[in-house]
């Protein structure tokens, strides 16, 4: 015998999908909270109404996030690193498949409804004291990571001069051109500065 009763078995085997469940739960709350803030700012995002898009109630949604803040920054971090995890997983050779591809993919990091979330919760954090110390702090995490998928799927080689300075500039650049989409529709020149950049990536990253 192992010394496992058949209770401890029957507690083991419910545990199992009880934590399934909450972190379905957990994933649709911060899903929903990502969209929520795109289509209606910070204004208008609450715990409630997040909790309703999720379809679930808002004890539920405060048993996973105590507060509006945890609630609005994990959500940011966490499709935030879905997308780069799905970016490297859509590129598993990086620019070694086509340079123009993955610069056209990572320009898309900054076009979404994850940009537009980001970008209400900073214009947020610059009115209100307890919301800037930890998007400030966010933002750190988030630029680390999308700087270094950014390194790896262009294939650059940070020991060179000046390559750290490139791709972060490129970064700028498509943060930039998220920001003029929000307001109309930029593709059409969008798609040219993109077709330049991979141009001018492919001369300075050989």
């Amino acid at each position: 015998m192992d010394g496992v009763t058949t209770q401890d078995r029957a507690d083991r085997a419910e545990r199992v999908p009880k934590q399934d469940r909450s972190r379905v739960t957990r994933q649709r709350l911060l899903q929903s909270a990502v969209d929520c803030l795109a289509e209606h700012g910070w204004a208008g995002s609450t715990v409630s109404v997040v909790a309703e898009r999720a379809g679930v109630t808002r004890g539920a949604a405060q048993h996973h996030f105590p507060t509006r803040e945890d609630l609005f920054t994990a959500a940011v971090e966490y499709v935030a690193e879905e997308r780069c995890t799905a970016l490297r997983a859509l590129f598993p050779q990086g620019a070694a498949g086509d340079r123009h591809a993955v610069v056209a993919a990572l320009v898309d990091l900054y076009t979404g409804p994850l940009f537009r979330a980001a970008l209400h919760l900073w214009v947020a954090a610059s009115d209100e004291d307890q919301l800037r110390p930890r998007v400030t702090e966010l933002e750190a995490r988030v630029g680390r990571e999308t700087h270094r998928t950014a390194v790896e799927l262009l294939g650059a080689d940070e020991s060179r001069p000046g390559t750290r300075e490139t791709v972060q500039g490129f970064l700028d650049m498509a943060r930039g051109l998220g920001l003029a989409t929000l307001l109309t529709d930029d593709t059409a020149r969008r798609e040219r500065v993109v077709t330049q950049w991979a141009a001018l990536l492919e001369q300075a990253l050989g």
